[in-house]
């Protein structure tokens, strides 16, 4: 069975553009969308050259504003566009465009039946900007009007249900028969799991392309290097990992390397979800065998555990959920990570010599803080809510404090090696702030060893602060990793 086909979004300015990006990314592409209500007034009047110097299969589209895309002119010009991009027709088919994108409330019949005559499908679209397409399958049947139409559905889901009703919905489509995707990054499993929603393509853009990437685009060399999108089937193991915001994670790399070299067919997709009931009815209907759980849900899965290790009931949180006959087994692969790490990173056997600051009190330090038991060193919890803060504490027999520059004097006594637990600093920019620095009112010695378990970026603020004093520094990356070994073992049943 064919399998859906990759199609980059070409939103260049001029057609140069356009042709430089099918260039860097030919390899990893099927097909091109030429977005023609993205390029300059002049570049419009030559498109109908634009599919024999693709060499691809092209999709001319020219998007209203209202649709989501750059088109104001109106529909007079809309119509005197699309009739020059389908004019002239070659005998050889390869040098026309192999689709016309009309919207479901656009019907030209010259247009419709030069497109049929000359060999082009017709792709007959609807788009809701501000909420998803309620029965789909309707939708999409109302859409074929003579039959060879491809209907499309794009929508902009309002949470992760929304994505979660769209595979409902088109589970049992026939495959490649229609064009199906949520927009935004909620959207994206419905663009990895293309063949799962019976999807005839899934859409692609590069990284830099202007307005597309918050319609939650994936760029083509990360669909297939990352989630080998060609060898996703109706067969493949799903496996993930859920939070949110979910902004960045490397957690697919690492888990989808480990299935390629195993030879696996398996998946692993980031589910951004805002409640773990969400993220877990997700799984439900998508079939996911295993997710990683991280901020903010690591606590608030606990309740929907069938079962639990000691290691779970001891820190109080878990970050690795396995699904079986019974429901889900919960384990917590963020201690045993932490450990490694910091081993590592200190360079000594344990931590029996050594004050630890814990910077925040969410299910991350709860880990943390059984490594650093685990590793007999003395901790003190600092937080700015800090009942969270004396919950953890009392737990592992630590100090606990506020976090602000009330408690200068208790940090300096436990600041050894200080490990930054929060999500402040995440996807964030130099200079330190209070914003994105959760110590901005301590002033670094140059004796500390900080550890962020932050990773994007690779330096954070407060690692740039203390560096720049003379401090130890490393990001979270390592902790990643060998927590990540652990939860493919958890997953799959064999080594990393």
């Amino acid at each position: 069975m064919e399998r859906p086909k990759i199609c980059l979004c070409l939103t260049g300015k001029t057609l140069a553009e356009d042709l430089e990006l099918i260039e860097e990314y030919r390899y990893w592409i099927d097909m091109v969308e030429l977005r023609v209500d993205y390029l300059d007034r002049d570049e419009r009047l030559h498109i109908r050259k634009f599919p024999q110097m693709a060499g691809l299969p092209c999709i001319l589209t020219i998007r209203r504003k209202i649709d989501g895309g750059q088109f104001l002119e109106g529909e007079a010009s809309r119509t005197m566009l699309l009739a020059r991009g389908l004019a002239f027709a070659e005998q050889d088919i390869r040098k026309n465009f192999a689709y016309v994108d009309l919207e479901e409330d656009f019907h030209v019949p010259s247009l419709q039946d030069a497109a049929l005559a000359f060999g082009t499908r017709i792709i007959r679209s609807a788009h809701s900007m501000e909420e998803p397409i309620k029965d789909i399958p309707a939708r999409l049947a109302k859409m074929r009007i003579t039959g060879f139409e491809i209907p499309k559905i794009a929508c902009m889901p309002r949470n992760l249900t929304d994505v979660t009703r769209m595979f409902q919905q088109t589970s049992s489509l026939t495959p490649g028969q229609q064009i199906v995707c949520a927009m935004g990054p909620l959207g994206l499993p419905t663009r990895i799991l293309a063949d799962k929603m019976n999807s005839f393509l899934t859409f692609v853009s590069p990284p830099q392309a202007e307005g597309i990437c918050q319609l939650g685009h994936i760029d083509p060399i990360t669909l297939n290097k990352v989630y080998d999108f060609r060898s996703i089937d109706k067969n493949t193991e799903i496996f993930g990992i859920t939070g949110f915001p979910l902004k960045a994670t490397d957690s697919p790399s690492i888990h989808n390397a480990g299935y390629r070299n195993h030879g696996m067919n398996a998946a692993y997709i980031p589910v951004r979800a805002e409640t773990i009931e969400e993220a877990l009815e997700f799984a439900d209907v998508v079939g996911v065998k295993g997710f990683s759980v991280t901020i903010p849900h690591k606590e608030s899965v606990l309740p929907h555990l069938v079962e639990q290790t000691g290691q779970v009931r001891e820190i109080g949180a878990c970050n690795t959920i396995v699904r079986t006959e019974n429901g889900w087994n919960g384990y917590n692969t963020d201690a045993e990570g932490i450990m490694v790490a910091l081993k590592e990173f200190v360079g000594i056997k344990d931590l029996s010599h050594c004050r630890v600051a814990i910077i925040g009190a969410g299910g991350a330090a709860r880990g943390v803080a059984y490594a650093v038991k685990q590793l007999r060193g003395k901790a003190c919890i600092f937080n700015r809510t800090v009942t969270k803060a004396k919950r953890i504490a009392d737990s592992f027999g630590f100090k606990w404090a506020t976090l602000g520059p009330e408690s200068l004097g208790l940090l300096d006594k436990y600041c050894d090696v200080i490990i930054q637990t929060t999500s402040k600093g995440m996807g964030a920019s130099l200079p330190a702030t209070e914003e994105n620095d959760p110590l901005y009112f301590y002033d670094f010695k140059g004796t500390e060893s900080v550890y962020d378990i932050v990773y994007h970026p690779e330096v954070t603020p407060i690692m740039h602060r203390a560096a720049a004093a003379g401090c130890k520094v490393s990001n979270g990356y390592s902790m990643l990793q060998y927590q990540a070994y652990r939860q493919f073992k958890y997953f799959t049943g064999v080594d990393y």
